[in-house]
């Protein structure tokens, strides 16, 4: 039975013209009827995502058609070669490199994808190259990788920093969700680290790095880093043990067959653009005009966009990981935010205000994010069962069949039994886990003062609770004190949040003209300014408690449970069998990226 199988599968590839750009050959309609439709190549769904990518509208960034002249090319004007210049060119860059550089029909296919089909695309990711190529090469470096694997991304993504793919792979790096969270990716109803460029770039050499320590081979590594490691070793044990790409690549999955051709091409069309006359579509924004800020309480981007005068399209391009253009930051899970450099001192310099900023905008969203606060919520797989419905699924994890379809990034209307999928864990004051931000963590809506309205820009009509004392829980001493003296690190935001007022408030109270203030200023917290403070200080109290609970708990150390290495084990697999992530079997056995694991080697798994 198997031998007539396999001699089926043998006459069905025998018989089926391969085709990297399948969405392109014109078949006869009585043909596609009776023939199953081949799914549109991932490098050119990819390619074709750059064509709507906002950053390359005009609007707010002027300098965005500088460099189209391909525009005003024709046909005659692009140069084409003779596949003597591409082998002598592809064998340089295979002097200077590592990988193994090829050059075959395959390739060429490629190249004429990258360098005339979709020559304007081909521009708009060398534009983006000024971004992000900088940072792969940072971080490869670091790892002692080769920097050529920068053109992966290019592979993966076309250097769009919101790809999604059908498959549910998100950001530059294409990362799965279970492939993501063994490195560390974490996706809730918030973030999804996944389209963190910084963060993404780390997981995804992570990654390599783990994939090359099992092939010993960076184009098997790239195989497997397209369509796992099990597909890679079926496909070794199918070539009769051989451990090189172009032996085993018939029997790998279609689009893995493609991927390293593809990633060659791009790697030569990339090097040599000047050649083929493509040059760079200016994004209006270079890797060196940006840096980050950190940002420790909530903050939305259109206050930003409105008090920092940066356009809203640009902030969310720079920061494509916050899914609803709102950064849920707490003191004890702050997050980094990325800003060009010129905007850097300005928020800076008046980071209180930007958390205490209201604007009429800003008030329409604060409903929307008290929502967020009390539905915290991180991914998790789910395997669908017999019976199931889309309905019955997003009833039983407190979801909209709109947010499944969105989680899962798909239009259909059902799932089919034992496919699994992304879900949203229940909410985190049920569930007990926080992640940064607590069950308590609720923002109060202030509604509008008639008496005394607030002057525009002072306040950010967002009053979270403290992060340890939610306003329902704040004692009576606390309601009664009415003066506050400033500690190092205190905003006239995190002193309203504490007293239960607002920032707006605080300045008519204290008479003050901007919201910058001082250490060891005094500030009346009532119109009286009388201090009806008892003895006791509640928030010292709190603060007390924690500092207790937190050496209690590191008193105690880290729990592990130790795990023999089976052969073929590698951190990978470990940590995804564990459900921890691989930073955590490196920090707590004190391994680096180039250590092997040998069988008969006990490791630390983490509780």
């Amino acid at each position: 039975m198997t031998f007539k199988r396999n001699l089926l599968f043998i006459l069905f590839l025998f018989f089926t013209p391969f085709s990297p750009f399948a969405q392109d050959t014109i078949r006869p309609d009585s043909v596609i009827k009776n023939q199953k439709m081949i799914g549109d190549d991932p490098v050119m769904v990819m390619l074709d995502s750059l064509a709507n990518l906002k950053i390359f509208e005009e609007a707010g960034f002027p300098n965005a058609q500088q460099y189209q002249n391909w525009s005003t090319f024709t046909d005659s004007d692009i140069p084409t070669f003779p596949d003597s210049v591409y082998r002598e060119r592809i064998a340089q860059l295979n002097d200077q490199s590592p990988f193994e550089f090829v050059y075959n029909n395959e390739v060429k296919k490629f190249i004429e994808l990258y360098a005339v089909r979709k020559r304007k695309l081909t521009a708009r990711i060398l534009g983006l190259s000024q971004i992000y190529f900088p940072l792969f090469e940072e971080q490869l470096d670091k790892y002692n990788m080769p920097l050529e694997l920068k053109y992966l991304a290019v592979i993966e993504s076309a250097l769009n920093p919101t790809a999604n793919s059908p498959a549910g792979a998100k950001g530059l790096w294409q990362f799965m969700y279970g492939t993501g969270k063994v490195y560390g990716l974490k996706v809730s109803s918030y973030v999804d680290d996944r389209f963190d460029p910084f963060k993404a770039t780390i997981a995804a050499c992570e990654h390599l790095t783990d994939l090359y320590n099992i092939y010993g081979s960076w184009s098997l590594a790239l195989a497997a880093y397209n369509s796992g490691a099990g597909n890679v070793n079926k496909a070794i044990r199918r070539s009769g043990g051989m451990k090189n790409f172009w032996a085993i690549q018939k029997y790998l999955p279609r689009e893995t067959a493609s991927y390293v051709p593809a990633f060659i091409a791009a790697s030569y069309v990339i090097t040599y653009a000047n050649e083929h006359k493509i040059n760079p579509v200016d994004p209006g924004i270079l890797y060196y005009e940006v840096d980050t800020v950190t940002v420790h309480n909530p903050l939305s981007f259109i206050q930003i966009s409105e008090m920092l005068d940066i356009p809203m399209d640009e902030i969310e391009f720079l920061n494509p990981s916050f899914k609803h253009l709102f950064i849920p930051a707490t003191a004890e899970n702050p997050y980094k935010l990325r800003l060009r450099k010129k905007h850097i001192g300005s928020f800076i310099n008046n980071e209180s205000a930007l958390y205490a900023y209201r604007t009429q905008s800003g008030i329409q969203k604060d409903s929307m994010m008290k929502q967020f606060y009390s539905n915290y919520r991180e991914a998790e797989l789910y395997t669908v069962k017999s019976g199931e419905s889309m309905a019955s699924i997003a009833k039983k994890f407190n979801m909209t069949i709109s947010d499944l379809k969105s989680l899962n990034n798909t239009k259909k209307n059902s799932f089919k039994p034992k496919k699994k999928i992304l879900v949203y864990s229940k909410p985190a004051s049920q569930k007990g886990r926080d992640n940064g931000v607590t069950s308590t963590y609720v923002p109060q809506v202030v509604s509008k003062d008639t008496s005394a309205k607030p002057k525009s820009g002072q306040d950010s009509g967002i009053e979270p609770a403290s992060t340890k004392i939610s306003a329902k829980s704040t004692s009576a001493d606390e309601n009664l004190k009415t003066i506050h003296v400033v500690k190092s690190g205190e905003s006239l935001g995190s002193i309203a949040i504490k007293y239960n007022c607002t920032a707006s408030e605080l300045m008519k109270w204290n008479n003050l003209s901007s919201s910058k203030i001082n250490i060891g200023q005094k500030i009346k917290l009532n119109s009286s300014g009388q201090d009806l403070t008892t003895n006791a200080k509640p928030e010292a109290k709190v603060k007390s408690e924690t500092n207790s609970k937190s050496k209690t708990t590191a008193a105690t150390g880290q729990k592990f449970t130790m795990y023999t290495i089976q052969s073929g084990d590698n951190l990978w697999d470990i940590a995804d069998k564990f459900d921890v992530t691989v930073s955590q079997l490196k920090t707590l056995n004190n391994l680096k990226t180039s250590n092997r694991l040998k069988p008969g080697q006990k490791i630390k798994i983490p509780k």
